[in-house]
């Protein structure tokens, strides 16, 4: 994926901030822009990635660096879903 476009700092902070964090850089980002998490709470290796397949981006390059997680993610969707629809059933 190259070097990052976007660098998402989010070491000493849990879970959910790392995802929350992130989700706000994505909309933000340029499309196609490349986007690194710094987290260095564990769960972060579990909730990113199930954000990202909820939001149908393709699944992050997870790598362990120096006692936490460098997590890179492409800003582009690939069909997933692009918003929630609700239906009310009376």
């Amino acid at each position: 994926m190259g070097e990052a476009d976007v660098i998402v700092d989010a070491r000493g902070h849990r879970c959910p901030t790392p995802t929350l964090r992130l989700r706000r850089a994505l909309e933000t980002a340029p499309l196609d822009a490349r986007l690194v998490l710094l987290a260095d709470d564990p769960l972060a290796r579990i909730d990113v990635p199930h954000f990202l397949a909820s939001e149908g981006y393709a699944p992050p390059v997870i790598t362990d660096v120096d006692g936490g997680l460098r997590i890179m993610v492409q800003n582009r969707r690939e069909g997933g879903s692009f918003g929630k629809v609700f239906i009310a059933i009376p």
